[in-house]
């Protein structure tokens, strides 16, 4: 479901036509750009089923851009707040245009956007509004394909996806870390190339990590790895069973209809 007639949004140099999409069946809805930017889909509904309906507490969604992650984490949880933490000036307008839909309006008292950049120093990022240790729950779908692979053209979606250098991913996750309290909860989707890096850096700052593999079809390669670890666990890493979006014929399995309408939970340790 789409509402095209949605606002231009303007931040800086960047000028963004929008498109208002529906999500989960209506349930919330999203500003999301047109030509350029990046549209969130099903790697940021797969990231917010890790959240359960009796979460509680703070909740970062880290590279919010439009909001997707941490607003469906908001609708699936009445017991959350959320940040939406974003860099890009455009996009955290996004953001900001997102909470103030009308169709947000019962989410939007939970909901704040803060443009920084997790990669900053600790009092830069504090000066933003990110104190460390100050959430239960960081959620985060990070630029993730690694320096050297082809980049698109568009700058706003290159930033989105693609990190500037090859410390750059591992940058990103000790940043998430340091935003969660002791016991806090870390959750990210990746790719399965990106998965040693990410293990590398939750080494000395989470543990119990449990990974997900994500697949397309039953019977083909992971697409995705859902990868979740705790706050000063020593719990040893678990490869959980794989889940898949469709069916031989390209029908999306009960699975994929669930994570589409908001349904799903996703378990990812305990």
């Amino acid at each position: 479901m789409n509402f095209p007639d949605a606002p231009s949004v303007a931040a800086g140099a960047d000028t963004l036509e929008t498109r208002c999409d529906a999500f989960y069946d209506g349930r919330f809805a999203l500003l999301q750009p047109v030509g350029k930017g990046y549209r969130s889909g099903l790697d940021a509904l797969l990231l917010a089923a890790t959240v359960p309906s009796a979460a509680l507490g703070a909740m970062a969604d880290v590279g919010a851009g439009a909001g997707a992650v941490g607003i469906a984490a908001a609708c699936r949880s009445d017991g959350v707040t959320v940040t939406l933490v974003e860099k890009s000036p455009a996009m955290a307008e996004l953001a900001r245009g997102s909470v103030a839909l009308p169709a947000n309006a019962r989410l939007a008292p939970r909901l704040a956007v803060v443009e920084a950049d997790i990669l900053a120093t600790r009092p830069a990022r504090e000066a933003a509004g990110l104190a460390d240790g100050a959430f239960q729950f960081v959620l985060t779908n990070p630029p993730f394909y690694p320096d050297g692979h082809r980049a698109s053209p568009d700058r706003l979606r290159a930033e989105a996806l693609t990190g500037t250098d090859g410390q750059f991913l591992p940058a990103w996750i000790k940043g998430c870390a340091a935003l969660l309290a002791n016991g806090g909860r870390f959750v990210a989707v990746l790719p399965p190339a990106a998965l040693s890096a990410v293990l590398g850096a939750c080494d000395g700052r989470l543990g119990g990590i449990h990974v997900l593999p994500i697949h397309a079809r039953e019977d083909t390669p992971a697409v995705r790895l859902l990868v979740s670890g705790r706050k000063g666990s020593r719990a040893p890493l678990a490869l959980l069973p794989g889940r898949f979006l469709h069916e031989p014929d390209g029908a999306l399995s009960r699975f994929g209809e669930d994570v589409g309408s908001g349904l799903a939970d996703i378990m990812v340790g305990v």
